[in-house]
């Protein structure tokens, strides 16, 4: 199962992305929870939320396809996050990797972590699952299907997940476009952009 299973809309592609495992640099982790993110006003899934709503630029080309690559950006000039790019080339959508469980190589994150975290909140959030994979800004455009690259995805069978709105985001606020698989530790909490509309009032 390659990069061909994630040629498809943001939803779907997310829900591929739940439950795969993905591997940087000495450290395994189960997906657990992610958000999905469409594209331009005048594509097939216009997302007010996404960096790709504007159009292509040199940060977000990544997101524009093909399908399978990874698209790294600094949050809040502290955080490195980590999406799949998804859907037919040269459409932009993308998913959110938010926070996975360590299944392999736990002494390595906790050090990359740094602190007496518990394993359960180790790569709990999207900053946190990247600082504990060794994921950088440099990885950006990274094909997680090649063998040889240093961030790998592994897609396993379809999970069973709990969908709920995204976090921190301003546009389409109350759009269910966060999977998480339900009753793990590791799934971030929900927090509702202070930007947003009253919950009801947004798409």
């Amino acid at each position: 199962m390659g990069a061909d299973q994630l040629q498809t809309d943001p939803l779907a592609a997310a829900r591929r992305v739940l439950g795969a495992t993905l591997t940087g640099r000495g450290v395994r982790a189960l997906v657990v929870e992610v958000e999905a993110y469409g594209g331009v006003p005048d594509g097939p899934w216009p997302d007010p939320a996404a960096h790709s709503y504007r159009g292509p630029t040199g940060r977000n080309r990544v997101m524009f396809g093909p399908p399978g690559r990874l698209y790294t950006y600094r949050s809040y000039g502290i955080h490195i996050c980590a999406n799949v790019a998804c859907g037919p080339d040269g459409t932009a959508a993308a998913t959110l990797l938010r926070a996975g469980a360590i299944v392999d190589g736990i002494d390595v994150a906790r050090s990359r972590r740094g602190g007496h975290h518990r394993p359960a909140a180790l790569a709990r959030g999207p900053g946190n699952l990247c600082a504990a994979l060794g994921i950088t800004l440099a990885d950006n455009g990274l094909d997680l299907f090649d063998p040889a690259s240093p961030v790998r995805l592994t897609l396993n069978a379809p999970v069973s997940a709990t969908a709920g709105p995204r976090v921190g985001v301003s546009g389409a606020a109350d759009r269910r476009w966060r999977l998480w698989l339900p009753d793990r530790p590791e799934v971030s909490g929900y927090k509702r952009s202070p930007r947003a509309p009253a919950p009801g009032e947004s798409d």
